[in-house]
C-alpha cells in the first residue's frame, strides 16, 4: 500500500471533518480548490492548501471554512428569497448583512470562529486593496455596511482594510439609518426579523425604490382577500361585486390616477392571459383583480428586449481570484518569455507614444501661491529684503491628465494563442506607458464560465425548454487591473490569460455594457473605452434556441447607446476580423504583429491636441 506523502492532507481531512460539524449537516460535501471560494446548498468549496502548509494558507482555509459552515448553519434560504430585493445594489447591501448576521450569532456560539474570519476578511480586504482607499465613492458600499454590522454586533476590531472601508462610509450609514441599528442586537438571532430590519436600513440609506413589495403586506392583502371569499359564501343574497365596484368608484371621486391606472393595467392583463390561466381566474371573486408582480428591471438599458434565462453563476472576479499566486507568477514568466522576441518593437512604440503625449503636456504655473513648489525664480526678492514672504508655484493640470483608458480585451478562445499573447503584452506596455504620463488604466476581459452553456443551461434543461430563454451561458468578466490599482502590485495578473482552459465563448455586448458602466461611475473627466476583439459575439448555447443575430443585435444596440450618450468615447481595434461594421470609430488589422502600433496610434490621436488632426486620423468628419 503507497503511503500518501503529502503533509497537508492530514489538515485538509480534520478541517473538512470540522466544517461539517460547524455546519450541523455530515452530508455536506468538502471540497479544496484553486478556482475561487464558494458554496451551494451540499458543496463547500476551500482555498487550496499546498504542500508548503503556510501560515496565511492555514489561516484563509480556516477562515473560509468557518464563514461558510456558520453561513450552512444559521442560513434559511426561503426566508432570505422572501424578503430579498429586486435591485442590485439593494440586494448587495441585503447579502452582506445577512452574512455579517451569520457570523455574528457564530462568533456569539463559538468564539473561536470570531479570529479565523477576521483573518479571511484580511484577506479579502488586502488583496482587493481596500488600505488604499481614500474616499467613499471608492469603497463599495454594501461591503462597508456588512463590515459595520459585524463590527457592532460583536464589538470586535476589524482588520486594517477592512476597517478603512467601513469607516469611510460609518458616518454616512449612522446618520441615516442610526436608528434603525439600535435595534441590532435585538434582531441577530432571529433572520426573519433581521431581515426585515435590512430592508429597513435599505431604505433608511436612500435605495427603497429597489426592495420591491413588502412579502408581509402581500400575505396581509391575500388574508383579506379569503376572509373576503368566506364572508361571500356565507351570504348569497349579497349584491354583485361589480356593482358594489362601480358604487365605491362613485362614491370615491379623490381616488389618485395612479390606482386608476392600475386597475386599467390589471384589465388589460386579464384579458390577454392565456385560456388556462383563465381558468383559475374564474374561481377568484367577482372584481377582484390580481397584483401583478413589479416589472423586473431590464438586463440590458440598452435594449429592454434582451433577455437572460439566469444571472445566478454569473461572475465578476479579480483576475488574482483565478489562480494562486505562484501559478500567476509562472504564467507571466511564460507570457514574458513567449514574447520577448516582440518586447523591443511594442517598447519602441510605447516609448512614442509617450514622448507624444509629454510634448502636448505644456506645463504652465500659477505663481504667487502660498503653498505648493518653491519659487527658485523669485528667490532674489527674498534675498534683497528677507521680510519679503516666500514665493510658491503650482502646476496647472493638463487636459488629458484627468483621463481614464479602459482596454477591453476578448478573451474568446478564438483568440487562443498568439492574439492573447501579443494583447496582454500590448495592455502591458501601454498600461505602464500611460501611468508614467499620469492617465489611469483599467484593464478588463471578458468571456464565460464554461463550454456551450454552463449551469444557466442546465437549469433551463431542467425546466423544460422553454421557447426563446435568451442568453444561455455563464458569463465571467474578468478585472485584469482597476483604474486605481498601481501597476506594479496587479502585474502578474495578465498572466492569467495564458491559462489553460480560461478562454471560452465570447458575448460582446452585455461585456461592453458592463465596462461603460463601470467608467460611467469614475470621477475622471474625460473616458476612452479601447475594446479588441477577433470577431463577432459567438455562444453556440444561446444561438441554438435564439434567433441567429439575438447577441449580434445586442451588441449593436450597446454600441448605439455608448456612442448617442457621449459620455465615454469608444474605439474598437478588430484582429482578422472588420469591426467597422459595429463601431463608427475602429480599425481592422490583418496580423497581430500589427496590433502594438495599432493600439498605440489609435490612442496618440485621441491625445491629439489638434481636433483636425484628431478627426482625420479617425476617420470622422472634418472638426469645424
Amino acid at each position: 500500500m503507497q503511503q500518501n506523502d503529502n503533509p497537508a492532507d492530514p489538515f485538509k481531512k480534520a478541517l473538512a471533518e470540522a466544517t461539517k460539524v460547524m455546519a450541523d449537516d455530515p452530508e455536506l460535501a468538502v471540497t479544496y480548490s484553486a478556482d475561487p471560494p464558494g458554496r451551494t446548498d451540499d458543496t463547500v468549496r476551500l482555498p487550496q492548501v499546498t504542500r508548503r502548509m503556510s501560515r496565511d494558507e492555514i489561516l484563509l482555509a480556516r477562515g473560509t471554512a468557518d464563514a461558510f459552515a456558520l453561513r450552512h448553519k444559521f442560513h434559511d434560504a426561503a426566508t432570505y428569497n422572501r424578503y430579498a430585493p429586486q435591485g442590485q445594489m439593494a440586494r448587495d447591501i441585503y447579502d452582506a448583512m445577512e452574512t455579517a448576521r451569520c457570523e455574528a450569532v457564530g462568533a456569539v456560539a463559538m468564539p473561536g470562529t470570531a479570529g479565523n474570519i477576521d483573518a479571511k476578511i484580511a484577506n479579502e480586504a488586502q488583496r482587493r486593496g481596500y488600505d488604499q482607499i481614500k474616499e467613499a465613492s471608492e469603497a463599495p458600499l454594501a461591503t462597508a455596511a456588512g463590515y459595520l454590522i459585524r463590527h457592532l454586533a460583536t464589538g470586535r476590531d476589524l482588520p486594517p482594510g477592512a476597517r478603512n472601508v467601513m469607516e469611510l462610509w460609518q458616518g454616512f450609514i449612522e446618520d441615516q439609518a442610526g436608528g434603525t441599528l439600535e435595534d441590532l442586537s435585538t434582531s441577530l438571532s432571529d433572520q426573519t426579523t433581521f431581515a426585515k430590519l435590512a430592508r429597513q436600513i435599505i431604505d433608511d440609506l436612500g435605495y427603497g425604490d429597489q426592495l420591491g413589495d413588502d412579502p408581509d403586506t402581500t400575505d396581509e392583502d391575500d388574508q383579506d382577500s379569503a376572509e373576503e371569499d368566506a364572508q361571500d359564501e356565507q351570504d348569497p343574497d349579497s349584491t354583485g361585486s361589480d356593482d358594489q365596484d362601480d358604487e365605491d368608484m362613485d362614491a370615491s371621486p379623490e381616488q389618485s390616477q395612479e390606482e386608476q391606472q392600475d386597475a386599467s393595467q390589471a384589465s388589460v392583463t386579464l384579458d390577454d392571459m392565456a385560456e388556462a390561466e383563465m381558468g383559475e381566474e374564474a374561481e377568484m371573486p367577482e372584481g377582484e383583480s390580481p397584483l401583478e408582480p413589479p416589472q423586473p428591471a431590464p438586463i440590458s438599458a440598452a435594449d429592454p428586449n434582451y433577455e437572460v434565462y439566469q444571472t445566478d453563476n454569473d461572475e465578476e472576479i479579480m483576475a488574482e481570484d483565478l489562480a494562486e499566486p505562484a501559478e500567476l507568477e509562472r504564467l507571466r514568466a511564460y507570457l514574458d518569455q513567449q514574447l520577448e522576441p516582440l518586447k523591443g518593437a511594442v517598447s519602441r512604440l510605447a516609448n512614442k507614444l509617450q514622448r507624444r503625449l509629454q510634448a502636448q503636456q505644456n506645463r504652465s504655473w500659477e505663481f504667487d501661491r502660498e503653498e505648493g513648489m518653491l519659487d527658485a525664480g523669485r528667490l532674489a526678492r527674498v534675498i534683497a529684503n528677507p521680510t519679503t514672504p516666500l514665493s510658491f508655484k503650482v502646476e496647472k493640470d493638463t487636459e488629458f491628465r484627468d483621463t481614464v483608458v479602459t482596454l477591453l480585451l476578448d478573451n474568446s478562445g478564438s483568440m487562443r494563442g498568439r492574439p492573447i499573447s501579443i494583447a496582454a503584452i500590448c495592455a502591458d506596455v501601454l498600461a505602464r506607458t500611460l501611468e508614467r504620463c499620469q492617465v489611469k488604466v483599467e484593464i478588463l476581459g471578458f468571456t464565460t464560465r464554461a463550454w456551450k452553456g454552463g449551469l444557466c443551461r442546465e437549469q433551463w434543461l431542467a425546466e423544460g425548454r422553454p421557447q426563446q430563454p435568451g442568453r444561455l451561458n455563464d458569463l465571467r468578466h474578468i478585472i485584469y487591473k482597476s483604474a486605481d490599482a498601481p501597476w506594479r502590485r496587479v502585474r502578474p495578473n495578465l498572466g492569467l490569460m495564458m491559462k489553460e482552459g480560461l478562454l471560452k465563448e465570447n458575448i460582446d455586448g452585455e461585456a461592453l455594457e458592463w465596462a461603460h458602466r463601470r467608467m460611467a461611475n469614475r470621477p475622471e473627466a474625460r473616458k476612452i473605452l479601447m475594446v479588441i476583439s477577433d470577431g463577432a459575439p459567438v455562444d453556440d448555447s444561446t444561438l441554438s434556441v435564439n434567433p441567429a443575430n439575438y447577441l449580434e443585435k445586442h451588441l449593436r444596440d450597446v454600441i448605439a447607446m455608448v456612442e448617442k450618450r457621449k459620455a465615454v468615447e469608444l474605439i474598437a481595434i478588430g484582429i482578422g476580423h472588420d469591426v467597422t461594421r459595429y463601431y463608427d470609430r475602429a480599425v481592422t488589422i490583418t496580423d497581430v504583429e500589427q496590433l502594438a502600433g495599432a493600439m498605440t496610434e489609435q490612442l496618440a490621436a485621441l491625445f491629439d491636441s489638434d481636433p483636425r488632426a484628431r478627426a482625420k486620423f479617425m476617420g470622422l468628419k472634418k472638426a469645424s
